[in-house]
């Protein structure tokens, strides 16, 4: 059920929430948003596509604050349910935004559209959904791969993704299906066919995005 003050996703009621709180395991440990990628940081890359799309942007880092204020940014860590994954930071981000939706983003994919957060809305809207994910072609003819970090969400969910933290849920799809109506937006291949959504994991990832 739409809660009572619900309205439509707008740039003005949406904050967006850059992912940068993970261990990086893959990458050697290192602090993964604050890597080089031609000539900035991956976060920097992050917060010029993802800034214009939305009314304020926050960093979730649980690493290195300074750094990361350094973009002039709100910067804010996991407390509660800490190193349990994107969903943390989920969380989070309800938790800090003053906004009515929260778009969220992982600071390794320097590529994400720049009408992200517009199609995004149009598929909430549509749906009368209080939460929407990307989708991009899959490996296997006409199926369709969830992209489920690039998510739109009210605010009214966070009493909801706590409960499924608190119980031990971990997997961002399952907790999204248990939402529905779940809006689904599609975005294809880009001009030169690649992903999108593709996001980097280890440092050889990264160099062979390079120029």
């Amino acid at each position: 059920m739409l809660p009572a003050a619900f309205h439509p996703p707008a740039k003005q009621h949406i904050t967006g929430c850059i992912l940068a709180g993970g261990r990086a395991s893959r990458m050697g440990g290192v602090d993964k948003g604050l890597q080089l990628f031609r000539g900035q940081t991956l976060v920097q890359h992050g917060i010029m596509r993802l800034q214009p799309q939305v009314s304020q942007v926050l960093i979730n880092a649980n690493r290195n604050p300074a750094d990361y204020a350094l973009t002039g940014l709100k910067v804010i860590a996991d407390t509660d349910f800490a190193d349990m994954g994107p969903l943390s930071g989920f969380l989070s981000g309800l938790q800090h935004s003053d906004s009515e939706w929260l778009v969220t983003v992982p600071c390794d994919s320097p590529f994400f559209p720049l009408d992200l957060v517009e199609k995004l809305s149009a598929a909430a809207t549509a749906k009368q959904s209080l939460i929407a994910m990307a989708q991009t072609p899959g490996s296997i003819d006409n199926s369709w791969e969830l992209q489920p970090v690039f998510c739109l969400m009210h605010r009214s969910l966070r009493d909801s993704l706590r409960t499924y933290l608190h119980n031990g849920g971990h997997k961002i799809s399952l907790w999204a299906k248990q939402q529905a109506p779940l809006g689904l937006c599609e975005f294809a291949q880009n001009q030169a066919g690649a992903n999108p959504f593709a996001n980097v994991n280890t440092l050889q990832e990264l160099q062979d995005l390079q120029p």
